[in-house]
């Protein structure tokens, strides 16, 4: 005869494993490297092994062999006579790649030069990778006589100007944080933090952003969003004018101009978990 479970006897759920949060574990020799090859890449000269030593807080030693395993592989090159040394031809191949196998570029670039066409502004697809800094993937130059110092592959802090004002409205970041970065920035006119904060707070309700003046003296900006799944600013789409022609409603027609393209992109792009 079976004996009949006890009534007060319940089964066990068993509880879903955690996922425990990956532990990267610190490489000194490859944080290093990276060290060297973005100090080489924001200067500009070349830099001799106790200049790049010093400004990275490296042992000179230390620091030699690191740029001479660079030098092999041809991601940094050495001058012969003045033993300086900037960046090889190697970083050429490594950006393109990164940029050939971005669908963003790709897609972004026939829209960025109509844009400029039409316009007659300086177009620049962005990726907003974290909150820390953005990139330039795609670019697109206006026919005025106004250059803006950017190219393929420059770094920007990503709080920055326009687009800063986008990662700032769609960020989960708590406001401390965006705080503490926001006082790091460097504006031609700096503008104080409550009125940037009320700023951030009327993207959010209109969907794009214009920096007239604060960033670069004289030259407006305008930026639009990309959206990924979470409801983060992936990339942006940038626009950069001479103020002067930027007037009346010219500004804001462009912006949503722009916002349409890049509601249309956002559309072709993979979603970023």
């Amino acid at each position: 005869m079976k004996s009949s479970p006890s009534p007060t006897a319940k089964p066990v759920k068993s509880e879903p494993a955690t996922k425990k949060p990956v532990r990267v574990r610190p490489v000194p020799g490859v944080t290093r490297a990276v060290a060297i090859l973005r100090l080489l890449g924001r200067s500009s000269q070349a830099m001799g092994v106790k200049a790049i030593a010093d400004e990275l807080a490296l042992v000179p030693s230390t620091c030699l062999h690191i740029l001479r395993a660079l030098v092999a592989e041809e991601l940094v090159k050495i001058d012969s006579d003045t033993k300086r040394y900037s960046l090889g031809t190697g970083m050429l191949s490594l950006a393109r790649s990164a940029i050939e196998s971005s669908g963003f570029a790709s897609l972004a670039q026939p829209v960025l030069d109509v844009l400029a066409n039409d316009w007659n502004v300086t177009m620049i697809g962005v990726e907003t990778p974290d909150i820390d800094h953005m990139v330039v993937l795609a670019l697109s130059r206006s026919r005025a006589p106004f250059r803006l110092h950017v190219d393929v592959g420059s770094r920007f802090p990503a709080l920055v100007s326009a687009t800063g004002r986008l990662v700032a409205a769609f960020s989960d970041e708590p406001w401390p944080q965006i705080e503490k970065r926001f006082k790091s920035l460097r504006w031609d006119k700096p503008i104080d933090l409550a009125t940037w904060k009320r700023e951030v707070e009327l993207v959010r309700k209109r969907g794009f952003s214009i920096d007239r003046g604060n960033y670069m003296n004289g030259v407006t900006v305008i930026a639009v969003p990309l959206l990924d799944a979470a409801h983060r600013v992936s990339h942006t789409l940038v626009a950069t004018g001479l103020s002067d022609n930027l007037v009346g409603s010219a500004t804001m027609d462009l912006a949503k101009a722009m916002k349409k393209e890049a509601d249309g992109l956002s559309a072709l792009l993979p979603s970023r978990r």
